[in-house]
């Protein structure tokens, strides 16, 4: 099977692009990743497979917990998840923001690349950035405690937005620290092992 056609197998039923089009892009996105990945460490997944798995499938599995049509993904790294929902969903408007410049040169060379005319990087540290319009969903995966993530990041969402965060266990101690309205969404991701979550904390002021 070639490496489209496992995408697009991967990736079934996560998307609102067609299927073929969607997977020639991810496709595209892992081999720039895994190529600047041996100059740059980007990730600390090598392998094409494992990417797959714990880079698009994991990505994607959010995709029904995000509202509204303007998004930020706050410390994106690669491009995760941020960019993997800009590519399925080019209907959506995402901010990719991350304070490493060699993370964001490789992000714009990947919208140059693609040709990805829903995207916009920033390079910033999530506390300076103080964007014209507020977002409907801040996303995070690189941020280690709820509490932080809206400290650093409120500045960022709309009133009636909502900061979304994945996580692995449910973060009990984290979430007594949380003073807005939130509810907790598991979900499995097919074929990786472990616990899986998203924290939907609701901007109600």
């Amino acid at each position: 099977m070639s490496l489209i056609d496992t995408i697009k197998a991967a990736t079934l039923g996560h998307h609102s692009l067609e299927p073929e089009k969607m997977a020639e892009k991810l496709s595209t996105y892992l081999s720039l990743l895994h190529k600047w990945n041996k100059a740059y460490n980007l990730t600390a997944i090598r392998d094409i497979d494992a990417m797959i798995l714990r880079h698009l499938k994991d990505s994607l599995s959010i995709m029904p917990f995000i509202k509204g049509s303007h998004l930020i993904d706050v410390g994106t790294g690669a491009g995760l998840p941020g960019l993997v929902i800009a590519i399925a969903k080019p209907d959506i408007r995402m901010t990719l923001l991350d304070s490493n410049g060699k993370k964001t040169r490789f992000l714009q060379e990947v919208k140059r690349v693609l040709a990805l005319s829903n995207i916009e990087i920033i390079q910033s540290r999530a506390e300076r950035y103080h964007p014209e319009a507020r977002f409907d969903t801040v996303i995070s995966r690189a941020f280690s405690d709820l509490e932080d993530l809206i400290l650093w990041t409120t500045q960022m969402v709309a009133v009636n937005g909502i900061w979304l965060a994945m996580k692995g266990v449910y973060p009990e101690s984290e979430l007594s620290k949380i003073h807005y309205p939130y509810r907790v969404e598991t979900y499995k991701v097919e074929g990786l092992d472990g616990e899986r979550c998203a924290v939907i904390i609701e901007k109600d002021r």
